[in-house]
């Protein structure tokens, strides 16, 4: 299999609203041939995923800007530019932007394929978009549907 290089300017690329952060896809499935899927992310304030479990792939971050209060297998580290945090498959987590201001990162997933589910549950929005709507009781309620068809368990 033969793969393209790809170059992603700023504020170029597939972005979605993801219940309520913005997602632009710098890499996925497709482009790295299942290897991995790199996002940034933009995450606002409020904002971040309930706890979960992936069953299937390893979740990396990288902090760019602002700042991410994580608790991951119970411990708790607020995270801010140039940390970076390695999430273990089965490993329960999640991240919350507790501060008023955007905190923006990058998220790597090993294997691809969780970010078909981020593109089944979103919906497009200008990646130079400076804000997104908070989540519907419908993209809720279809990201918990969703869930656990592609191994990841929420804990609620």
């Amino acid at each position: 299999m033969s793969l393209a290089p790809v170059v992603l300017p700023p504020n170029e690329g597939q972005t979605m609203a993801i219940v309520g952060d913005k997602y632009r896809f710098l890499a996925t499935g497709k482009e790295t041939g299942g290897l991995y899927t790199q996002i940034e992310a933009v995450v606002y304030p409020g904002g971040g995923p309930p706890p979960h479990i992936h069953r299937r792939e390893v979740e990396a971050f990288y902090i760019l800007e602002g700042e991410i209060t994580f608790l991951i297998d119970g411990e708790q580290l607020v995270a801010t530019p140039g940390m970076f945090a390695n999430v273990p498959i089965g490993v329960v987590h999640t991240f919350r932007n507790n501060t008023d201001r955007p905190a923006r990162m990058i998220i790597t997933i090993a294997p691809s394929g969780l970010e078909e589910m981020f593109l089944a549950c979103g919906k497009p929005v200008s990646p130079d978009a400076e804000s997104v709507s908070p989540p519907t009781t419908e993209e809720i309620e279809t990201l918990m549907k969703l869930a656990p068809e592609y191994g990841v368990e929420l804990i609620l």
